[in-house]
């Protein structure tokens, strides 16, 4: 009787994500016996008394990484095969796995087949090192199966199974050696799916995989025998064929057209527009690198005009990419020459009228561009992870800032603080929190931490996670720009806020516009449902402000009270005449 006849094969899945676990559990759990742990050291010690056919582990995890796991599991249990899952898409942690002793390596976000696929291929490879002592021979077979799907690996997309980015570029560089001689130019085009963080943020990163492999199945069908589709990564797709320049728009339509029918996954219908970035050779380069930087650059031109369309690069691109590279490097020196500053906005009690907080908010005074709009650096600053730095200067200088007023003798006032989504992400937030508090003396109740439902809804356990380790600090937490992402309300009860702040598109139009007037009241009723304050932004007329007070909303902000001030003009027009012993009333009739 053979293995799989008298018993099901035995999983081990060792991952410290708790949606990972329950994925790969509820998918293979009905062929096999699976057990889940949250770490490699709760792996080992399982290891030490049970037997396990496989384990499926997470690289990183907290404390011992997969990696170092491996080589105390083969001491433990020689017999006992591995499957590496990794977030990181590159070709040496895949070559690092293998090495320290990992069967295969399976890359995040995966197709569920794959892992399916995984799972038999290493079962299998069990059973054969099971017999191994009885078929020496079969170890020679194996050595060369694995060099071959390693070489498979280095060159090929793991989820599209596409050409990836380096065999792109190898075959750019050798058609670059024979340039043709009939009237056409060598196109390399880049491909964005519009939109698709949507998806993945709506429907999950499962439905997102499965529409990139239709994405790309589509690709690979439209093109003539002798191009080259691959995936460099995420939602960016590139062609490699030959036309003439005048044949770009027909080219991009045919791939429109192609891409024109729904996609059907479960019981979605999702339609998809793509953005195209279009350098041709000899014309725009003559080498790979320059041609896919030049085609970056158009990519990025069509991107800034809402998508849907292609852009053939021209030299201004290249232009205006070097003024992007030059604000960043100008982000990065700003810090230490303390070109930034903090200006204030009032938050407004609506029933009373009296300040009950601010807003406080980064501007940036460069030496030769003058103030700098935060909408123009804030997304480089997001983009580059020069955010990080900068949020924490914006919550300690806001906190200090807060103090100053409070050793005056003015009335204790609450601060709000954005975090940005990398921000957010930064696994040590609440330790940074919780230490700028203790520097600046402030108290935690005084500081509010504003965080768009976007960047919690990104990894729902870690979110709640974060936020409950703030709400164990003592600070208050609000959802900046509520209805404008694309949040589940199952799961906004779990989430230990204490504000919904209304995004200004919203109140704009309130008053004029149903549909938006019907947005703030159901949000206003939610928040009160939840016994949560609600407040408006962006409020600007006295229209606008009746229609808050008349659905009893319970805060404001907006130009109508007070634009955004620096920190002396604030404290003259607001807070001289706020003391511990008096609030002030202002009247907005």
């Amino acid at each position: 009787m053979t293995r799989t006849e008298s018993r099901k094969a035995r999983i081990l899945i060792a991952d410290d994500q708790f949606e990972i676990r329950s994925l790969l559990h509820d998918l293979l759990s009905d062929d096999y016996e699976c057990v889940a742990v949250a770490s490699a050291e709760e792996a080992l010690s399982l290891l030490a008394v049970e037997a396990f056919d496989l384990v499926l582990s997470d690289i990183r995890m907290g404390g011992m990484s997969g990696l170092e796991m491996v080589p105390a599991l083969t001491r433990c249990a020689p017999d006992t095969v591995v499957i590496m899952v990794s977030g990181e898409q590159t070709v040496e942690k895949a070559i690092e796995a293998l090495r320290v002793g990992a069967f295969d390596y399976v890359t995040k976000p995966f197709d569920l087949r794959h892992i399916e696929a995984a799972v038999r291929r290493a079962l299998e490879h069990h059973s054969l090192r099971i017999a191994k002592r009885r078929h020496e021979s079969y170890l020679e077979e194996l050595i060369k199966q694995r060099t071959e799907e390693v070489d498979h690996l280095s060159y090929h997309d793991g989820l599209t199974d596409l050409p990836n980015r380096i065999l792109f570029e190898d075959r750019l560089a050798q058609a670059l050696h024979s340039v043709p001689s009939n009237g056409q130019l060598l196109a390399v085009m880049l491909l964005d799916v519009d939109r698709f963080k949507l998806v993945n943020d709506t429907l999950g990163h499962v439905v997102g995989d499965r529409l990139l492999r239709g994405v790309g199945e589509r690709l690979s069908g439209c093109v003539r025998a002798g191009d080259t589709v691959a995936r460099f990564g995420s939602d960016e797709f590139a062609l490699l064929t030959q036309l003439r320049e005048d044949d770009a728009a027909e080219m991009f339509r045919h791939v429109l057209e192609v891409l024109k029918r729904p996609f059907r996954i479960d019981e979605h219908e999702l339609y998809v527009t793509l953005s195209a970035g279009i350098s041709l050779s000899p014309t725009d380069g003559v080498d790979a690198q320059t041609l896919l930087r030049n085609a970056g650059s158009a990519l990025h031109r069509a991107k800034e005009q809402e998508g849907n369309n292609y852009q053939i690069y021209t030299a201004d691109m290249s232009a205006q990419a070097l003024q992007h590279l030059a604000l960043e490097n100008s982000l990065r020196q700003a810090l230490g020459r303390e070109e930034f500053m903090l200006h204030y906005q009032p938050q407004v009690c609506i029933p009373t009228g009296r300040i009950v907080g601010m807003e406080a908010l980064v501007r940036w005074q460069h030496p030769e561009r003058g103030l700098v709009s935060p909408g123009a650096f804030i997304p480089v600053a997001e983009n580059s992870g020069l955010i990080v730095p900068l949020g924490e200067w914006i919550l300690r200088t806001a906190c200090s800032q807060n103090m100053k007023w409070q050793e005056t003798g003015m009335a204790p006032l609450r601060v709000s603080v954005n975090l940005s989504p990398r921000q957010f992400r930064q696994p040590n937030l609440v330790e940074m929190v919780d230490q700028t508090l203790r520097e600046t003396g402030m108290a935690p109740q005084f500081l509010e931490l504003e965080i768009t439902e976007t960047s919690m809804m990104r990894n729902v356990e870690s979110a709640i996670q974060t936020l409950r380790g703030l709400q164990a600090l003592g600070v208050q937490i609000a959802i900046d720009d509520f209805g404008t992402g694309y949040s589940s309300l199952s799961y906004l009860k779990n989430f230990p806020i204490s504000t919904l702040k209304i995004d200004q598109s919203f109140v704009r139009d309130a008053v004029t516009d149903r549909a938006d007037a019907a947005i703030v009241k159901t949000i206003i009723a939610l928040g009160h449902s939840l016994e949560l304050t609600v407040k408006a932004e962006g409020v600007e007329t006295e229209e606008q402000l009746e229609f808050l007070r008349r659905l009893e909303c319970d805060e404001m902000q907006g130009y109508l009270f007070s634009k955004p001030l620096p920190p002396e003009a604030f404290h003259q027009r607001w807070l001289a005449s706020l003391s511990l012993d008096s609030q002030l009333e202002v009247s907005m009739a």
